[in-house]
């Protein structure tokens, strides 16, 4: 079997899918990451075919090697995305290839189902009261999830007000009551909040018990991880924008306790299995994050049922993010029943590959107008650059 052709395509709402080509007829799909620079993911992806084309698809790991090592500057963002696509392409081929899913290829399934959970508003969606808030969070209950994340807020100051961090507070509240505490809420804060204002609303937090707190500082500050750490119970989660074992490296023993790699950022499925068990070593918990398209969904949750440390996956089936139109991540699926949820789980993927049915006639459709989504700029009110 050998490679014939790598195929890209820029699909409402801001997301971009690969498709590898074989000369057997075998097709993988994979969705390099590129929600905020796109067409940069697909020129590096492009220029990734180059090597690719004429080989043997099933060699996934010495491409990995390749396409990650060859050049003499490596990582960051876009080419890790463009590896990732290509990853998941390459490991829907092996397992359709073999008539088997993905993770039987990778350990086999340490469980049977996966525990998902929705997202609900909570920031500048109208700026949500927190009756709001809490109405959305029972509606989601009421489709049978058992756990939820919402945002903490929209931008905040370095150093905000009391009244803002009591919002912030009140609408946790509000959800926790709403929901009960059988149930589970975790709390994204996105990096909007600095880390000496996270160090005051943790605390202000704790009574609600939130499953974890999210980027509770950007990345670029590791070494804030620890001391926030030292100063909450609450499990702090990060990583969705780290890309590579080298990136998790510095904040695995910091006081994290939950790691989110991307496997569409992360270098594929292949690098996030690694990440998961360096960070297995260490205790840490592994909840991958997936906020894009079905594709990406479909390689989180082939990583769910191989990493013993997987405590629960994101998901965006029927979530809308504000501005964001058209493009629901059904949309492109033939089979739509592979995303449907029991009691708050995803069941074990039994089908070849990632285990989708790509409609090709739809991303063919969609990729005709393509998108322009970027991340919109948000400000404070002094007109500086605040976090989206």
């Amino acid at each position: 079997m050998r490679i014939t052709g790598v195929e890209t395509f820029l699909v409402p709402p801001r997301w971009v899918f690969a498709r590898v080509d074989t000369d057997e007829g075998v097709t993988g799909w994979g969705e390099p990451g590129g929600e905020a620079r796109p067409r940069a993911v697909v020129a590096a992806v492009r220029d990734l075919s180059d090597y690719l084309v004429g080989r043997n698809p099933l060699e996934v790991e010495r491409h990995w090697q390749v396409m990650t090592k060859s050049a003499f500057y490596r990582g960051g963002p876009i080419l890790s995305s463009a590896v990732a696509g290509i990853d998941q392409a390459l490991w829907d081929i092996s397992g359709k290839a073999r008539g088997v899913p993905v993770h039987e290829l990778i350990g086999g399934p340490v469980r049977d189902r996966m525990r998902v959970y929705a997202w609900i508003g909570g920031d500048r969606t109208g700026d949500y009261a927190p009756a709001d808030i809490a109405r959305e969070a029972r509606d989601r209950v009421g489709e049978g999830f058992t756990a939820l994340k919402m945002n903490a807020s929209s931008q905040m100051q370095p150093i905000d007000t009391p009244a803002q961090a009591e919002a912030v507070a009140a609408r946790l509240a509000a959800v926790r009551e709403a929901i009960g505490s059988e149930r589970d809420i975790a709390v994204d804060f996105h990096g909007r909040i600095s880390a000496a204002m996270a160090k005051r609303l943790l605390p202000m937090l704790e009574p609600y018990q939130p499953m974890f707190v999210e980027e509770p500082c950007l990345p670029e500050f590791p070494e804030a991880l620890a001391e926030l750490a030292r100063h909450t119970c609450i499990p702090i989660a990060t990583g969705e924008r780290l890309f590579s074992r080298w990136d998790f490296k510095h904040v695995i023993g910091s006081g994290v306790a939950v790691i989110q790699p991307d496997p569409s950022h992360a270098g594929g499925i292949s690098e996030t299995c690694r990440i998961a068990a360096m960070a297995d070593a260490y205790g840490i918990l592994l909840a991958p994050h997936s906020a894009i398209g079905p594709i990406a969904l479909a390689a989180s949750l082939q990583v769910d049922f191989v990493a013993p440390n997987a405590i629960i996956q994101e998901q965006g089936v029927g979530y809308t993010e504000p501005g964001r139109t058209g493009g629901d991540m059904l949309d492109y699926l033939l089979d739509r029943s592979v995303f449907s949820y029991q009691d708050g789980f995803a069941a074990r993927p039994t089908g070849p590959g990632l285990g989708l049915e790509i409609d090709e006639a739809e991303v063919a459709r969609a990729a005709h107008s393509g998108h322009e989504w970027n991340p919109p700029p948000w400000a404070y009110p002094d007109g500086s650059r605040a976090e989206w």
